[in-house]
Parts: C-alpha cells; structure tokens; sequence
C-alpha cells in the first residue's frame, strides 16, 4: 500500500489515508487501496474501525481535481461509481466504524466521513460540498447521505452555495458527534471505539444492520427488520453470557462474538 496505512490495537482498527503532501485526496489509486484495505479487515477479531487523515491539516481535502478535470461524461460517471461503491461498502461495512475528522474534510472527504456510523472531529475541521463551484455535483454520495444528516434545508444551502462550515456549526447541525483539541481527537476516537468492543459484537453489528435497513423503509418494515435483529441474538453465547451476568450480578468476563 502506497497510501494507506492499517494497524490494529486490540479489537480496534485504524485506517490512514496517508498522502500528505495532496492532502490526503482522493484518487482511484487511494480508494482501491481503500478498498483492499476494508475487504482484509480481520471481521473475527476486529470490532471497530476509525478512519483518519495523515497530518494535524487535513482529514481528506477531497477527490483529486487534477485527475477528474480531464474527464469524459462515462469516465465521470465511472470515477463516480468506484468512489460510491467503496463508500456503500464503508457504510455497510459490517462492524462499527469512526471517522476521525482531523482537518479538512471537503468534498470527497466529507462524504467518507458521512459514510462512517460515526463522526468526531477535530476544533481546526472544516467540512463542506464545494463541487458546483468546480461546475459539478457532489459525486461520492453527497447529495444523498448529507440531506439525511441534517436535513434537506441545511444540505440544500451547502451545497447551493458551496460555503464551508467549521467544527462547532458541524456539531450544531449534528454532522459531527463531538468536537475535540486536535491533539485530543485519536485518543477520543480510540476510546469511543474501546466501549463499543467491550460488547456483545454480534449484537452491535445486528444493531448497525437494523438501524440502516430500518432508515430506508417505513415504520412498519423497519419494526419487523428490528424484530429478526432481535431475535437472532438469541441465537449467540453473548447473549446467553450477558443475561445470566445481570441476573447473577456478575460482569461478563469478554464476550467471545459467538
């Protein structure tokens, strides 16, 4: 890998979009890696994943305008697909994911983190769709994840007017989780990501699978998705394990993720 960097600490991941000196943008080179990166994850022994920018400047400044500058209406579309297709895998991505926003977070990068469950960020984040001043769209999922977040009105202005917001109004309109010093902002996403490991994973996971299955149909189709996410639990050791620790008034002593 040329730009990106996996390690693990316990049962967290921490992915790295590491090229500096662009700003960590995103080129077809970057989300391939992404990509191979996201599909090597260990799902056994790995119960959270953060994503993060190399750099106290930038979390990723956005997709790489140098290379879609020269593109044709069919390469557009197709640069458009590879970057949606690795950001639905993101989304979908079984185990719960952190974006640690640590800069700028632009474009391409704004649309990344939205596809993460979580978003915390950096004081120094700057997060924005600036697209149609460059005379296109938001093109990696933008139009849609972003009206969902906030809402159609909020979305619709940023979008409108290309205008960028900073982290405490990215935290007003609930676009971020949390907001932390820069030098704050890992340690905060590492702890975050250690709470959720220490439960039961196949009910975080069926938890994450009701909640964005449930978000895309009503009412009605979502309680029953909710009801086999229920249910299926009942299948696990955890669950056997984390009952009979609340009615004996122990502590489960780690949940296997069996």
């Amino acid at each position: 890998m040329e730009f990106i960097t996996y390690e693990t600490e316990g049962f967290v991941g921490i992915l790295t979009i590491n090229r500096p000196k662009a700003l960590n943008a995103l080129n077809s080179q970057v989300l391939g890696e992404i990509d191979e990166v996201l599909d090597a994850v260990d799902l056994e022994n790995t119960r959270a994943l953060i994503l993060t920018g190399a750099g106290d400047k930038s979390f990723v400044a956005g997709a790489d305008i140098a290379e879609m500058s020269t593109l044709t209406k069919a390469e557009g579309e197709a640069f458009g697909k590879k970057g949606n297709d690795v950001f639905r895998k993101l989304e979908t991505f079984p185990i719960p994911t952190i974006a640690a926003v640590n800069g700028f977070a632009l474009g391409g990068g704004c649309e990344i983190s939205m596809s993460c469950d979580i978003r915390l960020c950096a004081e120094n984040a700057v997060f924005g769709q600036p697209e149609v001043g460059l005379g296109i769209t938001p093109g990696f999922g933008g139009t849609q994840r972003l009206a969902r977040l906030v809402g159609a009105g909020k979305a619709k202005e940023m979008i409108y007017t290309a205008f960028n917001i900073k982290a405490d109004e990215a935290y007003r309109i609930g676009l971020v989780n949390a907001v932390y010093p820069q030098a704050e902002l890992l340690d905060a996403a590492k702890k975050m990501a250690a709470k959720i490991a220490k439960n039961a994973p196949i009910a975080v996971r069926a938890s994450k699978k009701a909640i964005n299955e449930g978000l895309d149909v009503d009412m009605d189709q979502a309680i029953v998705v909710e009801e086999k996410a229920f249910g299926s639990c009942f299948e696990s050791e955890d669950q056997r394990a984390g009952m009979e620790a609340f009615l004996n008034k122990t502590k489960v002593d780690g949940f296997k993720n069996k």
